[in-house]
């Protein structure tokens, strides 16, 4: 490539549509006045995708620490775009190694999940299967410990279990809105953890849940000091 070609190659980046019935990937100049410009197709803002270098610049992730156990995490079924965008921003704040995505759950190329992952979307290696249970089967297969996240009579309460839950490799799997996790899936699991519940609704939103779930995997239960009076 020539010194010309080159020059005008980096005046040129990627855009993503913002209209999630387009969602037209294409390139175009780069704009220094605007953050956005019409998609050709549709004429819907479109933003620009963060290049490979901006994502390293902005996501590190060879500074984070060697000894910290390497987690998976598969996303089953989750049907909002808003909760798929908070967890893949949590995975990427997490250091997850990687998020699976499978059945209906939106992928993060979708322009709804952009407005709630801001960019995490593309620093979080990802893979998109069809079918959850083949996807927990490569896992297995691969050696990973199989935590579920789910109301059962027979979880261990995460906080009761912490960090000792990651003694190997491990996937942590969070199931539907409404009807959770496959079946299919759960049998396939090594352990169930939940998150308890003192109020009057038995469970957490997703995203909430699984922010909670993966950051006390990471990083274990926080040291709760004793109350002092005044």
């Amino acid at each position: 490539m020539s010194a010309t070609e080159s020059t005008a190659k980096n005046n040129y980046r990627f855009y993503l549509c913002s209209n999630p019935n387009c969602t037209l990937r294409f390139p175009a100049p780069i704009l220094f006045d605007s953050d956005s410009l019409p998609c050709p197709r549709c004429q819907s803002p479109a933003r620009p995708i963060p290049t490979p270098e901006e994502v390293a610049d902005h996501n590190p992730r060879q500074e984070r620490s060697l000894d910290v156990p390497h987690l998976e995490v598969l996303l089953d079924n989750i049907r909002s775009t808003f909760n798929v965008g908070a967890m893949l921003r949590t995975a990427d704040g997490a250091g997850v190694s990687h998020v699976h995505l499978t059945g209906i759950t939106p992928p993060p190329t979708h322009a709804k999940i952009t407005k709630v992952a801001l960019g995490a979307e593309f620093a979080v290696p990802w893979t998109h299967h069809a079918n959850g249970i083949s996807a927990v089967q490569g896992c297995k297969a691969r050696g990973l410990q199989i935590l579920g996240l789910e109301i059962e009579p027979d979880a261990i309460s995460i906080f009761d279990a912490g960090t000792n839950l990651l003694d190997r490799p491990t996937l942590l799997v969070v199931g539907n809105e409404v009807t959770g996790i496959d079946p299919g899936i759960q049998e396939l699991c090594d352990r169930i953890i939940w998150i308890p519940m003192q109020g009057y609704k038995r469970s957490l939103n997703v995203a909430v849940a699984f922010g909670i779930a993966v950051y006390t995997l990471r990083y274990g239960v926080p040291t709760v000091l004793p109350f002092k009076s005044a």
